[in-house]
């Protein structure tokens, strides 16, 4: 019997698909449009903006751009010029957004650029919705919050590999018979703290390179989802005069260091101003939030009572330790019977106020303290030196034992907000775009949160809590 073969043509591959994506019509979309309406949540301010009485007649509806950018990030479509492209391809998706034809491209890159702010609306609007959801599928893990800071890689030359190789190459072969200098130090110190094509894309150091990008925090709970979102633009430091901004330093971790902390306070100060009825009670961050003001305002002004952040080894002196007694003076570490000697109340730029201890062996000479111990607990000609503060305490005992187990099981659950993080960066694009317009990467951060907001919604309503952090599978 002679077989009869068929040569694949790529044209009716392409029409087969075509007729798929006109005649049948996606069960996604379906479910979308039974359990959510995006409409529900647009302030009357964000309509009365769009559909101004003077000015030009829209052709798009308001919410068939939303709907639009925000089904770009569930289906992770990397480009606006590939969501046009799927827009013209299937019927289905443009009448799901309400377009009777497909807008043309710079129509969306303008929607960013003028409704970026009222975006940000609809992102706290979808949070306040979601947070009894949140609540509902896990009590306990709906009532931590855990905080980390990341950037947006902006598309200017000085995230170019090449720019930071091509000075140290220079440096190299004009400091080669100088052994002390070190030119990747020097690189560091030479490059601008901002791209000059734009001034947010600031000089970081994150995820173990040097880059230009945009940065924000990010607030999520136990879950995962994602509860504030900040930009630490200009308007961001406007805002908050009190946070403190440091110049870099030679360690570029050290500079994350203090980024990061410096932002907690504010962003957890407009977190709360914004969703007055949330009372997230553990709060879980990395050692770089180590210090005492920080347990001080999350326990004194945030009303957290268990806070699992773990000792930074930078704060933790390599002598043995002393003990308290029971009145909290501190003890010689070798005779828990001798009380150190007070020294008085110390203030410095930089640091939280403390009292200053001294070896209960030193005595002045002169103005100076001298230590007459025969078996000194530290090299110093004074003796030993502690330090006591006023929120000592809750930093060793911080609503939970920090050596037992359910320490360890429940800091496991801080990765979730770098997980989230990176949802947002790699799964729903918002990094990797070729833009360095800091109003277009703001809106889109905004649109993955939103995004993040629907998969939840969407995911309680039809009974699937697996998937309040990402709809792929429903997809499928």
């Amino acid at each position: 019997m002679t077989v009869k073969y068929h040569q694949i043509v790529l044209k009716d591959i392409f029409s087969d698909c075509q007729d798929m994506f006109l005649n049948d019509t996606p069960s996604f979309f379906q479910l979308l449009d039974e359990h959510f309406d995006i409409s529900e949540f647009v302030p009357s301010v964000f309509y009365n903006a769009f559909y101004q009485r003077l000015g030009r007649k829209r052709d798009y509806p308001l919410t068939g751009f939303l709907s639009a950018l925000i089904l770009q990030k569930i289906f992770s479509i990397p480009t606006d010029s590939l969501l046009l492209l799927l827009l013209s391809l299937c019927r289905e998706l443009r009448d799901f957004c309400g377009f009777h034809k497909v807008p043309d491209a710079p129509l969306f890159t303008r929607f960013k650029l003028g409704f970026a702010d009222h975006i940000e609306l609809i992102f706290q609007r979808m949070v306040e919705f979601t947070e009894p959801i949140c609540q509902a599928i896990d009590s306990s893990l709906a009532s931590m919050l855990t905080f980390d800071a990341s950037g947006i890689e902006l598309y200017v030359t000085k995230n170019n590999p090449k720019t930071l190789n091509s000075l140290i190459r220079r440096l190299k072969a004009y400091y080669k018979d100088n052994p002390d200098v070190d030119p990747y130090k020097m690189a560091y110190g030479l490059m601008p703290s901002q791209a000059a094509s734009c001034p947010d894309a600031k000089q970081q150091y994150i995820n173990g390179h040097f880059c230009y990008a945009d940065k924000f925090a990010i607030l999520t709970n136990g879950l995962g989802i994602v509860r504030h979102i900040a930009f630490l633009d200009d308007d961001f430091k406007a805002a908050h005069p009190e946070m403190s901004v440091e110049k870099k330093s030679d360690s570029p971790d050290e500079d994350k260091s203090i980024g990061d902390s410096s932002s907690l306070k504010p962003v957890l100060s407009d977190f709360f101003s914004l969703h007055p009825q949330f009372h997230p009670d553990i709060f879980l961050d990395d050692s770089a939030f180590d210090s005492i003001e920080t347990y001080g305002f999350l326990r004194d002004e945030f009303h957290f009572s268990k806070v699992l952040i773990p000792y930074n080894p930078r704060n933790e002196s390599a002598l043995e330790k002393v003990g308290y007694n029971a009145y909290g003076y501190p003890t010689c570490p070798k005779d828990s019977s001798l009380d150190m000697k007070y020294a008085g109340h110390c203030h410095e730029k930089g640091r939280s106020d403390r009292n200053k201890w001294v070896c209960p062996k030193a005595h002045m000479v002169k103005g100076r303290w001298v230590c007459d111990c025969k078996e000194p607990c530290s090299a110093a000609k004074k003796g030993r030196t502690a330090y006591t503060y006023e929120n000592m305490d809750f930093r060793m005992f911080p609503g939970i034992q920090r050596d037992s187990d359910e320490w360890a099981s429940l800091y496991k659950i801080r990765t979730i907000v770098e997980r989230a993080i990176d949802h947002l960066k790699i799964n729903m694009c918002a990094a990797g775009r070729k833009s360095r317009n800091h109003t277009t990467t703001k809106a889109d951060v905004f649109l993955a949160g939103i995004a993040c907001q629907l998969t939840v919604i969407v995911a309680y309503r039809i009974n699937c809590p697996q998937c309040i952090r990402s709809l792929k599978p429903l997809i499928a």
